[in-house]
């Protein structure tokens, strides 16, 4: 249906009023925090092309927070601990996106600890975005591939409940169950910081890999259908998973190693196991994360090196898109979370305030097909890349 939705102006908890039953924040009056849209330059014949494929596919991004963060960072503490983050339904409704996997985190889980990641926050979360889904007729909670097509035919956006750790289940295997009841179908491994399943990334120079009990969560995962995520875990846990897991296994939003050496990354022995499962490697555009040697200043042209090194090592079947975007300043975000840029290549020191062409998943899934169209990938590779991969790799974990 690309950006054809059917929308009605809702805005989320439109149901209540605001300044008595919640603290109403500012946000940005459009998607481009950072002033106008940057578009990928193409000439009339491919731009249609690119529009019609838009249209056709069924685009599914890997990794989204599609919410909006307050227009001020430092009001960020004071909005998560209300525990209401607001879903960008206007900007949702700009983009070609037919689905997305929207990754409850760390920037928002802090209701009741600096920390976050406590089982009440990930509840109160899922709970709290859950109930203002249900007052509108955009988005729909997808538990299934059907829920994806219905989308997709009907002009909507199908949200995909994810939770980009398990520190909240501490030793309660019994926990995923509920987090499925509860409608999540995809669960990072560890957050950076290592847990009961694993060491995580962050850790890297301690690295145990997964533990027996993380061993254990793989497998019930595997049984309930919950897509496993070792993203932010360790290179030894990110092997021992696929090693594990019966299901194919997914990064959803990482990059190449050999580009930019750092702990967000993977080396490419991690890359192809991933692929070996079956599974998929989405290639991320968080700020800082995925610059590379020939675009060192992050831009769309950046995110894409990582893509073609990718696609070149492991194929086209295993590699998509989980831009790993929001509607805000996402650069001050990482800086109110104290991301620590000091062990990055000194190629990397380029100041700049967000990622050109990728600001946020409306910008960024309008240009990802573009870029595709004006570098020649068939229209097959294009509905691959943009959701087919993903939704290959569901047919055998959801079903």
């Amino acid at each position: 249906m690309g950006s054809n939705k059917q929308y009605d102006g809702y805005r989320a908890y439109e149901y209540l009023e605001a300044g008595t039953d919640f603290e109403p924040f500012e946000f940005q009056d459009e998607p481009h925090f950072f002033g106008d849209p940057c578009e990928i330059e193409l000439d009339s014949a491919d731009a249609e092309r690119a529009d019609a494929l838009s249209d056709q596919c069924e685009i599914v991004s890997m990794h989204e927070h599609a919410f909006y963060f307050p227009k001020e960072m430092d009001a960020v503490e004071d909005y998560a601990r209300q525990g209401r983050a607001f879903t960008a339904y206007d900007a949702l409704a700009e983009s070609t996106l037919d689905a997305v996997f929207d990754w409850h985190f760390d920037g928002v889980l802090r209701m009741h600890s600096r920390n976050g990641w406590k089982w009440t926050e990930v509840i109160h979360d899922l709970g709290m975005r859950a109930a203002d889904v249900e007052k509108q007729d955009l988005v729909i909670r997808a538990k299934s591939i059907d829920d994806i097509r219905r989308a997709h035919d009907e002009g909507k956006v199908a949200i995909v409940p994810s939770v980009e750790g398990c520190m909240m289940i501490e030793n309660e295997i019994d926990r995923l169950d509920v987090l499925y009841g509860l409608g999540v179908r995809a669960l990072g491994v560890t957050y950076a910081e290592s847990n009961a399943l694993g060491t995580g990334g962050r850790d890297e120079h301690r690295d145990g890999g997964l533990t027996t009990f993380g061993e254990r969560c793989v497998e019930r995962m595997n049984k309930l259908g919950i897509l496993v995520d070792p993203s932010h875990a360790s290179d030894n846990t990110t092997l021992d998973v696929c090693a594990v897991s019966e299901d194919p296994v997914v990064l959803s939003h990482n990059g190449a190693k050999a580009l930019l050496d750092i702990s967000r990354l993977d080396p490419d022995p991690v890359i192809e196991a991933v692929a070996n499962t079956g599974g998929v490697i989405g290639i991320q555009s968080a700020p800082h994360n995925v610059a590379s040697p020939d675009h060192p200043k992050h831009t769309i042209e950046s995110v894409m090196d990582h893509f073609q090194y990718v696609e070149e090592l492991v194929g086209i079947d295993h590699v998509s898109f989980g831009p790993d975007t929001l509607y805000g300043d996402h650069r001050g975000l990482h800086q109110y979370m104290g991301k620590d840029y000091s062990k990055y290549p000194d190629w990397q020191t380029i100041e700049f305030d967000y990622v050109e062409g990728m600001e946020n998943p409306t910008e960024a899934w309008h240009n990802i097909v573009r870029w595709l169209v004006r570098e020649g990938y068939s229209d097959e590779d294009i509905r691959k890349v943009t959701g087919g991969n993903v939704l290959r790799v569901l047919e055998t974990v959801w079903d």
